[in-house]
């Protein structure tokens, strides 16, 4: 099967509170699952989103078609945007400075490093999607529990 990759599904989310914040990521392969989730301290909310995608993502160790579940349209609509930044060396289209930049640069290193497919959904949050309200509660969770880092992932 010339071509083939294994279909991966990845949930994320990230949360942030006072600049305490914690991400997380659902990843199902088959019948297999694995929950990652971390936490930083003075970030935002949407460090943590981008941060979720990108260490999901780098878990995975062969090329993948990936299909990646996310409530964050600045995520999902900046991974369109971010190689042309990258050309433009990080400005927007009205010179302004990239928010987040450092990540938005990992996170193309690890979509082109990966080889990966990925299909990008936007899924709207709280609202009873089970795998988005796990990686909801997980990123808070863990936002809110630093002692609990080492033990999730």
């Amino acid at each position: 099967m010339s071509g083939y990759k294994p279909l991966v599904k990845i949930y994320t989310d990230g949360s942030c509170k006072d600049g305490e914040g914690g991400w997380s990521a659902c990843l199902f392969y088959k019948t297999d699952s694995l929950f990652i989730a971390g936490r930083e301290s003075d970030t935002t909310n949407n460090r943590m989103e981008l941060t979720a995608v990108i260490e999901a993502l780098s878990r995975l160790i062969t090329p993948c078609y990936v299909i990646l579940y996310s409530d964050s349209k600045y995520v999902l609509d900046g991974m369109q945007y971010m190689y042309a930044w990258n050309t433009r060396k990080w400005k927007t289209k009205d010179k302004k400075d990239v928010s987040n930049s450092d990540l938005w640069k990992k996170m193309i290193e690890v979509c082109e490093n990966g080889g990966h497919t990925i299909k990008k959904k936007w899924v709207k949050g709280h609202t009873g999607n089970i795998n988005n309200e796990t990686c909801d509660s997980l990123a808070k969770y863990i936002r809110d529990h630093p002692e609990m880092v080492d033990k999730i992932r």
